[in-house]
């Protein structure tokens, strides 16, 4: 692992708490037996796994070991664990205070005052806003969107989903309502994405899909800028119709001269919903915590499986 993220991870006292049940051996990778790896590791595939046969888990720092870890991981019974989970509630948090400010239009409003300081706020021009009862479309009950699901219980929303993979009883337990894809689009005063980037779901908001939301409507990505058809949201976009909060794109950044950075009724930030600053030393607790439960003979506190590989982000 990189030594600045090392540092960005783990404070004085977590190492210590990591070098009570582990001995470092940066020189010999024979004796391996715990891999903490972080983003912009190396991949891992059968060469490497034969300079480690003694390896008995890799603890990753990062939300997703997809593009790291060879499927032969899984194949020697290697234990694998990830920090996604810590990773997820900042992206949650994220998604949860742009869904408030999309409900309160914050984005022309900001804009509106600096133009007219005197701005009625009682008129017409701000009638329509609020949070009070939105439909609220969560693409995914991922990790991630089912975290975004608990933050909004204490509002007075309706949340819809659409995910594939969730059955009747799963969405009763979560308290919300499974709809197709088209119904979400369709009800929605704002959507926020929650799916993995697959071959399935590449493309998968169609200009279709944008086009039927509603006048004002928001659309909110913290999950993958190939999600969606980005030519039809700039499209869609210039219409004026809808909003938009882009933490994700494609590419990664968008050049200069992108239509997506010069229009209004968009806010394009820097891949910032996941783990930054100290949110890291979250990811750092997490990984602490499955080294203490690893030396202490207890499952692993979040493992992340072959399945899980073929279908994460």
């Amino acid at each position: 692992m990189d030594a600045g993220l090392e540092t960005r991870l783990f404070d004085e006292a977590q190492r210590g708490r990591i070098h009570r049940h582990l001995e470092f051996e940066p020189e010999s990778a024979s004796g391996t037996q715990v891999l903490i790896t972080g983003w912009g590791a190396q991949s891992i595939g059968p060469a490497e796994l034969d300079r480690m046969p003694g390896l008995q888990a890799i603890l990753h720092s990062g939300g997703t070991v997809k593009g790291i870890l060879s499927p032969e991981v899984w194949a020697r019974g290697i234990r694998v664990t990830t920090a996604s989970a810590a990773n997820a509630l900042p992206v949650a948090e994220f998604a949860l205070a742009s869904i408030l400010f999309a409900g309160k239009d914050v984005l022309a409003a900001a804009s509106d005052y600096a133009s007219d300081p005197g701005i009625d706020r009682d008129g017409e021009r701000f009638a329509s806003i609020g949070n009070y009862g939105r439909t609220i479309g969560i693409v995914g009950a991922s990790q991630i969107g089912r975290r975004v699901i608990e933050l909004l219980r204490p509002f007075d929303m309706t949340v819809i989903v659409f995910d594939p993979y969730l059955d009747a009883r799963d969405a009763a337990a979560l308290g919300v309502s499974s709809v197709t894809l088209d119904e979400l689009f369709l009800r929605s005063d704002i959507v926020s994405l929650h799916a993995p980037l697959l071959p399935s779901t590449r493309g998968m908001v169609t200009e279709d899909l944008l086009a039927s939301m509603p006048p004002g409507a928001t659309l909110i990505n913290t999950a993958r800028g190939g999600l969606v058809d980005q030519d039809a949201l700039v499209r869609c976009l210039g219409e004026r119709r809808l909003n938009a909060v882009l933490d994700v794109t494609d590419p990664e950044p968008l050049p200069r001269d992108h239509p997506l950075r010069q229009l209004p009724n968009v806010l394009l930030t820097p891949h910032l919903a996941g783990a930054r600053g100290n949110e890291l030393r979250r990811l750092g607790e997490s990984v602490v915590l499955e080294v203490e439960a690893f030396a202490a003979g207890l499952a692993a506190i979040h493992p992340f499986g072959l399945a899980d590989l073929e279908r994460s982000a």
